[in-house]
């Protein structure tokens, strides 16, 4: 259902609120690059800063501006399940193709309650569900048992993996199928996700080079494995750098230096990123050749 380069979106807020005309446009350069999917209200669009009502407000004019050009997997998570069950209805409604669902973060359940919310959410919504594992954020992690579970759920369609485990992708292609969907959540692991089985990442690099990290994604799909790993080694101080202080500012820092057009403004508690920080942004993105 969903593969190759599908970008966590920033979002593009002015003078606090949220300014829909770059976002438009950010949304057609990116499908214009190459990107195969787009993902709105994740953790790199700041969705732990939103309303409710901004946060289904941003997701539909995401679905509105793709026309159907790419999919487009709604960020729906939220550590209280009757939360993440209204996204998931407002993104249904908007015309999303599926759902990305964060573990629970900060009530850090046990895997009965993981598998219970999952189960809940399925139970409601006809919607299809990316899990989203990403224990550094979480906490709490989802097993490999968990996840075979989970994956028998016919509207559970496959994971965004950010467990920096890549051994993963094995223990779970066998334990849920190969028809379930494993996408890469760390652009510095993609190689290896992707030889391993992987069909993806939701990036955050592709916010700033989405032509590049298109070309990297179809050269692991067509097993140009000598190509891949040639764009890994032009990204990777890219991928490094953008995680040099805390996310999204270092991206924020890098879109603003290939699109003059884009606005900066972060929401507290995030910040602008220190000037190592910008001046390691700076080094990757030259040798990226992009500035």
């Amino acid at each position: 259902m969903f593969s190759g380069s599908i970008p966590a979106l920033v979002t593009p807020f002015r003078n606090g609120g949220f300014d829909e005309a770059a976002f438009r446009a950010f949304v057609d350069w990116q499908i214009e690059e190459g990107s195969t999917g787009l993902v709105p209200c994740g953790t790199t669009g700041e969705s732990a800063t939103m309303s409710i009502e901004e946060h289904d407000h941003i997701v539909k004019v995401c679905v509105d501006q793709a026309g159907g050009r790419v999919p487009v997997i709604a960020g729906c998570g939220s550590n209280d399940t009757r939360v993440a069950l209204e996204h998931m209805r407002h993104a249904e409604a908007a015309g999303a193709d599926a759902a990305l669902v964060v573990l629970p973060y900060y009530n850090r359940p046990n895997q009965d309650g993981v598998l219970a919310h999952f189960r809940y959410l399925s139970d409601n919504s006809p919607l299809p569900i990316m899990l989203y594992n990403v224990p550094g954020r979480t906490v709490t992690d989802i097993g490999v048992e968990t996840m075979a579970e989970l994956a028998k759920i016919p509207t559970i369609v496959g994971v965004k993996d950010a467990s920096g485990k890549v051994e993963r992708v094995a223990a779970q292609r066998l334990a849920c199928g190969t028809g379930f969907c494993q996408l890469s959540g760390n652009d510095d692991m993609a190689l290896g996700f992707m030889a391993m089985g992987g069909v993806g990442v939701i990036s955050v690099t592709a916010n700033v080079a989405p032509r590049l990290c298109a070309d990297f994604q179809t050269a692991c799909a067509t097993g140009d494995w000598k190509g891949a790993l040639a764009l890994q080694d032009r990204l990777f101080p890219l991928h490094a750098a953008l995680f040099s202080d805390a996310s999204p500012g270092p991206v924020k820092y890098a879109i603003a230096r290939v699109r003059a057009d884009f606005p900066t403004d972060l929401r507290l508690p995030m910040t602008w990123p220190s000037q190592a920080s910008r001046d390691a942004v700076d080094a990757a993105l030259d040798h990226a050749g992009l500035i």
